[in-house]
């Protein structure tokens, strides 16, 4: 008898697909599944009785930022429960460098979070390196801001012939290596001064790849219905697939615009256009603190922002830009991290009490940091409301992901306990989605649209990464005060048909 057989028995299974939980087993051979339901199982089959447990396909963290994190053996997305994950989104991704590493690791380190000089000079050698992440079967999307980088620096400007010609070079290059699709950040420079032929031309690319695009809008509060309309007409000119990434309305004045893009979306669909949308299951997002100043004082990356920043006149005009585009009051902005040591002891204070405690306004509090952290600081911030978090979860153009940061200091609990939370506090307790329509919107769902083959379904053929659980306990404890605690309720997590060591459980008999 084959020493890789192995039989999942007595299980609650929940295929993926969105269909209700049955009865059944599950034989795995190898890396792959080969029965569902009732199984014809070998004598001496190891086994693992599963009765009371349910078991289902591993989770997919369709929109990750572990680009760098994820070439390791890190444990916090294994332990709730992911097997595949989608990185390079927001623009950012670690190739290209294309002889400017030091440019593409300064546009890019703020959200990738390496410890140590990285870079890949185009895909291949990347995506050869990711097919050996130890805990997760890893797919990129290739940045579009990375890309800008690489070719022309961090200025903000329209590209050259030369440059254009050699951007989609790359991006042809990278989707013929494996790809799976490209990001924009419409939010970070330089991505952000990118006109509509530019990306136009780069989604047409991605059109007849027929793979995806993922973007990170130019607005997301005050501009929000600008934003999704000039991704829709994108998506109506170049036809490519469209994936918005974690929508949502920011702060108090935008939430009632929420609603309005969903039916502008809603409508998009109705008339051919193939979009649909992701988002996570907290209040609370986290990015860079330099999101906060006017994109044109980031124009050639954060040194010269430093520059401007100890300019008098300049830094004046950036404080005055920066309070009016501010969507959320300074109490709903807390430091997370930061790069010295002078400022650890600001970590997990919101703006407006570090302001008050150093004496000064809280937007020159704000250019006082970015000047002490060189720019290397990021922030959480409490965006959303209740109701509108309810209605992405439950749409159904939904993915739900993680969007979880690696930082240097306190971070979301989104990168530790998002799956739990969802399967757990979501459904379970507030009833918001059926446990089938959960477990499809992060398996089998994000499978179909990022096209990752024989993934996301108890099917047999598939790929046997699977998740097993108690659905009575599952959840995360992990909350913004103490982000970094271990989800409960995991009792297995197999990729390929191997356990992996991130969970503990009973062992096969």
């Amino acid at each position: 008898m084959p020493s890789s057989l192995l039989h999942l028995k007595n299980a609650i299974l929940i295929d993926g697909t969105g269909a209700p939980p049955c009865k059944g087993d599950i034989l795995i051979v190898g890396d792959r599944i080969i029965e569902v339901g009732l199984c014809t199982v070998p004598p001496g089959t190891p086994v693992v009785d599963c009765t009371g447990w349910v078991v289902c396909p591993g989770f997919i963290d369709a929109h990750s930022h572990s680009d760098l994190h994820v070439l390791k053996a890190r444990l916090e997305k294994t332990q709730q429960g992911v097997t595949s994950e989608v990185v390079g989104n927001c623009g950012f991704s670690p190739y290209p460098t294309a002889g400017r590493e030091d440019a593409v690791r300064k546009f890019a380190n703020g959200i990738l979070c390496g410890d140590e000089r990285w870079g890949w000079g185009g895909a291949t050698a990347y995506l050869k390196d990711l097919a050996q992440a130890p805990n997760a079967t890893a797919y990129s999307l290739i940045g579009h801001g990375s890309m800008r980088v690489a070719v022309a620096g961090n200025e903000q400007r329209s590209l050259t012939t030369r440059e254009m010609d050699r951007m989609e070079q790359l991006l042809e290059e990278a989707l013929t290596a494996g790809a799976i699709g490209m990001s924009t950040g419409l939010m970070y420079a330089p991505g952000s001064c990118a006109d509509a032929d530019e990306l136009e031309c780069l989604c047409r690319i991605v059109a007849r790849h027929n793979k995806i695009y993922a973007t990170h809008m130019r607005s997301y509060s005050f501009g929000l219905e600008e934003a999704v309309e000039e991704q829709l007409d994108l998506a109506r000119r170049t036809g490519c697939r469209l994936q918005i990434s974690h929508l949502q309305a920011v702060g108090r004045p935008n939430w009632d615009r929420q609603r309005r893009v969903i039916e502008i979306i809603e409508q998009a669909s109705q008339e051919g256009v193939d979009v649909a949308f992701d988002c996570y299951p907290y209040t609370a997002g986290n990015t860079v603190l330099t999101q906060l100043v006017p994109q044109w004082a980031l124009n050639g990356g954060t040194d010269r922002m430093i520059e401007r920043l100890l300019d008098p006149r300049l830094r004046k005009q950036i404080a005055e830009e920066t309070r009016a585009k501010m969507a959320l009051p300074w109490t709903d902005v807390v430091l997370t991290s930061v790069e010295s040591q002078h400022n650890r002891w600001a970590v997990g204070m919101t703006l407006a009490a570090l302001a008050e405690r150093r004496a000064l306004e809280p937007a020159d509090l704000l250019l006082e940091l970015l000047i002490e952290e060189r720019g290397n600081a990021t922030m959480l911030t409490f965006n959303q409301n209740e109701e509108n978090l309810r209605q992405v979860l439950t749409h159904p153009f939904s993915i739900i992901i993680t969007d979880g940061l690696f930082v240097h200091g306190k971070g979301h609990p989104r990168l530790h306990g998002t799956f739990p939370l969802l399967l757990g506090d979501i459904c379970r307790d507030r009833h918001w989605l059926s446990l089938q329509e959960a477990i499809h919107k992060v398996t089998g769902k994000p499978a179909a649209r990022f096209g990752l083959a024989q993934r996301g379904l108890l099917k047999p053929g598939y790929y046997a990464d699977i998740a097993i659980f108690d659905a009575t306990s599952i959840n995360s404890a992990a909350n913004y005060e103490n982000p970094d605690v271990p989800p409960e309720g995991i009792r297995h997590i197999l990729r390929n048909g191997t356990f992996l060591s991130a969970v503990s459980g009973e062992k096969p008999n």
